[in-house]
């Protein structure tokens, strides 16, 4: 044997002796570590002489500490106990109709001056009811658009006041089950549609330049009813008063309307948003209180729109003795009206036999100059923003138009020039375009509007309803932004109400109304200035986000809920800790829904919460009972 035969042999021993060694060390350390964790008894540990569990006691000799596997990332998951246990039960039969925020009681306590009363006063958080709105017994889906413009069930508005105080004006018939809308008004009873032919004499209606318009005091709607065929969109308003249910009849109709007056509180919309505005027998004093009226109107007027009157004072020569009031009366007050027309700068195009129609100046070029002679009224300060019209007040001044070039003529349009409908709906807005939203760039307005195509497009997979040409009607964006999601809808039977909440970052409501969208202001800590089941269908982009810290979600929810109809469709847009809660919550409401990933896939915190809200109404009167037990 060599020497390194020897060597080798001697190396492996060594190896063998080492590991040999290193083994013992670990089994003895390991013996060491199970005697230190154990009981003096180990047997103690599986005793079953006593009424313990096994398993649990053997877990409290073992060791101290409970093992945790939970999650831990912020926020924390909703326990499904702070959630689940909320109920909202049925209000009381009698509140069906419930808004509350045009409450008669309620008003009683403000001044009846300039008719305060009659406006806007919301009830205090804790005064707020938390219970859900039923429908009346016997409500029925709405017809569907266009036949619902002339019919509606009468189980949905059950009043019929109107068909008595306007038999002859052609309002509104009730017949068997329903109620009829001829299309008449007080001042067209030949019809909404004839009437509109004689305006359209006068002025242009079909180029695409009038786009929208607004009608204060507009009864049943029927003016903005058959605008519509026209490719105008009116956003139809009047008090909730004697003429008990007049904005419901149009909102079941499906058009576009909300409760509102004007009384000493500005319009909720952002200055310079109607192509036209118009008065049909309206009552409103426009002469009085030093025109500030007329001076409302203007600051929603775009430039170049249209001011129309029908009704007293006009044609007064002819009228007076049917109106039942003196032609000295008249006279003066249509003197008054002229007044503050030209003191307004407002041009009178024409006077034909029951009309009257004003246009306001393009700019302020000449009106400024005109100053000098007419003191009265002063343009409104300049530090005063023209957009805000939140519980605002009205001012007796002129709101003054964005300034131009005094080198440029009469007809250079302040603010800047917007399309023609259809082209004015995807091109880029005026206040865009001029930078007046800071982060908004035309680039991003673009975007925005293809973003809400695709939007759109995956809602309809998860809403089939929405994708059902005349399934919806009357919808609702809670958080419209720049109106995307209503431009992305522009080709289907439906209309949107943009809202854009007095919280948003950005006040992109005149943006909107650049677009030929329609849309009003609003805090959603609040009710909306409407009733009960008056949309088939809400988005809500990012809201319970917005008012985290604001409003409880169950407030937020409860509104939601009211304004929908039975039936009707909702789709929340969230981080996905929010929509959990709000799923949870929303089965107090009797919602059924699902939690969709976000369109571009799993990997989005930002989800997609559908949900559909049962049908249910006010249990069958007791007379009903007895009825159906006598046939059976």
């Amino acid at each position: 044997m060599n020497l390194s035969t020897r060597i080798s042999s001697r190396d492996k021993k060594s190896n063998l002796y080492y590991i040999t060694l290193v083994a013992v060390l670990c089994i003895g350390s390991y013996l060491l570590g199970v005697w230190q964790n154990t009981t003096v008894n180990p047997r103690a540990a599986f005793d079953t002489s006593t009424d313990a569990p096994p398993c649990e006691k053997f877990s409290k000799t073992t060791s101290t500490t409970d093992l945790d596997f939970n999650a831990h990332h912020n926020p924390h998951d909703p326990p499904p106990s702070a959630v689940t246990a909320v109920s909202f039960p049925s209000c009381d039969a009698a509140l069906s109709e419930l808004t509350p925020c045009e409450d008669a009681k309620r008003s009683l306590k403000f001044s009846r001056e300039r008719l305060e009363y009659r406006q806007r006063h919301c009830p205090d958080r804790e005064e707020a009811l938390k219970c859900r709105i039923p429908a009346p017994y016997g409500y029925k889906t709405p017809f569907r658009w266009p036949e619902s413009r002339d019919v509606a069930w009468f189980a949905n508005v059950p009043h019929t006041e109107l068909t008595v105080e306007k038999k002859n004006q052609n309002w509104v018939r009730y017949e068997n089950d329903r109620f009829w809308f001829p299309g008449g008004g007080t001042m067209f009873p030949r019809g909404a549609d004839a009437y509109i032919d004689d305006i359209g004499r006068l002025i242009d209606l079909s180029d695409g330049s009038i786009r929208t318009a607004i009608d204060t005091g507009c009864g049943v709607a029927s003016f903005g009813a058959y605008l519509l065929s026209r490719n105008i969109t009116t956003m139809s308003f009047a008090p909730r008063d004697t003429h008990e249910a007049q904005v419901q009849f149009a909102l079941e109709r499906g058009v576009p309307a909300m409760i509102g007056i004007m009384a000493t509180i500005r319009l909720p919309y952002p200055s310079r948003a109607f192509d036209l505005a118009h008065c049909s027998r309206c009552l409103i004093p426009w002469g009085k209180n030093d025109g500030v009226y007329l001076m409302e109107v203007d600051r929603v007027l775009r430039p170049g729109g249209y001011w129309i009157l029908s009704g007293p004072p006009i044609n007064w020569q002819k009228r007076w003795k049917g109106w039942e009031r003196t032609m000295d009366d008249l006279n003066e007050e249509q003197t008054q009206i002229e007044q503050v027309a030209r003191s307004l700068c407002w041009k009178k195009v024409v006077q034909r036999d029951d009309l009257a129609i004003w246009q306001k100046p393009f700019n302020h070029i000449h009106c400024k100059k005109m100053r000098q002679v007419l003191k009265n009224p002063e343009f409104c300060r300049y530090d005063q923003d023209p957009d805000m019209a939140w519980y605002t007040k009205m001012d007796s001044c002129l709101t003054p138009l964005p300034e131009v070039d005094e080198s440029e003529d009469l007809k250079t349009v302040a603010g800047g020039k917007v399309e023609k409908w259809p082209a004015r709906l995807n091109a880029v807005p005026p206040r865009v375009n001029n930078g007046d939203l800071k982060e908004i760039t035309p680039e991003a307005f673009l975007e925005d509007t293809e973003l809400w195509k695709q939007r759109v497009s995956y809602y309809k997979k998860l809403d089939y309803q929405l994708g059902e040409t005349g399934r919806y009607r009357n919808l609702l964006d809670m958080n419209a932004y720049l109106g995307g999601f209503a431009a992305a809808l522009a080709d289907e039977p439906v209309w949107v109400m943009n809202v854009v909440p007095v919280e948003a970052k950005h006040n992109t409501l005149g943006v909107i109304y650049e677009r030929g969208l329609i849309g009003t202001y609003q805090n959603w800590c609040e009710a909306m200035s409407t009733y009960p089941r008056t949309y088939d269908f809400i988005h809500a982009d990012s809201v319970f986000t917005l008012y985290q810290d604001k409003c409880e979600p169950e407030d937020i929810l409860l509104e939601m809920d009211r304004v929908l109809r039975p039936g009707g469709g909702v789709i929340i847009r969230d981080d996905v800790d929010v929509l959990i809660k709000v799923k949870e919550l929303s089965k107090g409401f009797q919602w059924q829904g699902r939690i969709a990933d976000h369109e571009k896939g799993p990997h989005e915190r930002v989800k997609i919460y559908y949900a559909v809200k049962q049908y249910w109404t006010v249990p069958a009167p007791e007379e009903d009972k007895n009825n159906t037990k006598a046939l059976s």
